[in-house]
């Protein structure tokens, strides 16, 4: 372990947390595009943030530490989700630490806190979005898992630096089975980042909205964590499918002369990333909650597809 290498992950570090902001507003804007407006600018988010954090923040009289923890604790689980993935290097200390099945164990611990949080209060909409959460939850994670398991089996190991390491030595190839495991990350994205068809991010109507109504006793300081915590978790989620399918331009060393060229492109990635998604809630509209079932249901189906078609093709 060199300086390098922990400059890189520092680096890595920084990159999730400050720029996640940032996508969420690129989102936005490519949104307002495809609607024919203006809209307020890529920066937005980070204007919302200072407000939010200039406010005094308003809390319940019976609220546990707990309500007061879980929006720190979901913030540097987030954020160690982010440093694990490989973004512009797959050299870096938490090499061994970046395991896919250790990945998914930190996003169930931040939607555990985050929904006993919820219900803490004791009001009714803290607790209706912490069930829909749980269920959206109990569905998405055995379709991600379905879907990492697929270049786990590929590059015969669950680190996502092996994984990378391994699919860019060699040229691009088109695995039938990757297809599939692409198809069901996508739905898995949308729903665990509360986008639409899944969820609506901009409404709080009381019959719709399941992310938002997690966060209604929530003001000030902590309502700008967990706004934070919102973008650095989509950032992480694009982070993984760019690491898993279409990872060519990632460095499998440490060195900082590749670097320059890495962050170019891994932003070029994402901001296509952000138009892909952009353009799919432009096209897509809020389905009702009880039709999510159908809808994780066919992610975990077509990552199964993808695992069968790894085994009998061996491709």
């Amino acid at each position: 372990m060199n300086r390098a290498t922990l400059g890189l992950q520092g680096l890595q570090l920084i990159l999730c947390v400050a720029a996640a902001p940032l996508l969420i507003g690129w989102v936005g804007l490519c949104r307002a595009w495809f609607a024919n407006r203006s809209g307020a600018g890529v920066l937005q988010p980070y204007r919302v943030l200072k407000k939010l954090f200039a406010k005094t923040p308003v809390v319940a009289h019976d609220a546990s530490p707990l309500f007061l923890a879980t929006p720190y604790i979901i913030f540097a689980a987030t954020a160690l989700a982010g440093a694990s993935v490989p973004m512009i290097s797959a050299a870096r200390p938490l090499t061994d630490a970046a395991d896919v099945i250790t990945l998914a164990g930190l996003f169930i611990l931040t939607r555990i806190f985050t929904a006993l949080a919820a219900m803490d209060i004791g009001t009714a909409f803290g607790s209706m979005g912490a069930r829909r959460e749980m269920l959206v939850g109990f569905l998405a994670e055995p379709a991600l898992l379905m879907v990492l398991f697929t270049p786990a089996l590929i590059s015969h190991s669950t680190s996502l630096t092996v994984i990378v390491q391994h699919l860019t030595a060699s040229s691009p190839i088109l695995y039938p089975s990757m297809a599939f495991a692409a198809a069901a990350y996508v739905m898995v994205l949308l729903a665990e980042n509360g986008r639409i068809p899944i969820d609506n991010p901009g409404t709080h109507l009381e019959l719709t909205m399941i992310h938002e109504a997690l966060n209604l006793e929530y003001s000030g300081r902590y309502l700008a964590l967990i706004e934070w915590t919102t973008a650095m978790k989509l950032f992480v989620y694009m982070s993984i499918g760019v690491a898993l399918f279409i990872p060519w331009g990632i460095p499998r060393h440490g060195g900082l002369a590749h670097l320059p060229w890495a962050l170019v492109l891994f932003c070029a990635k994402l901001c296509i990333g952000g138009i892909a998604l952009a353009f799919l809630e432009t096209i897509l509209a809020k389905m009702r909650l009880f039709r999510v079932p159908e809808f994780l249901g066919t992610a975990f189906m077509l990552a199964v597809l993808g695992l069968l078609l790894r085994f009998l093709l061996r491709r």
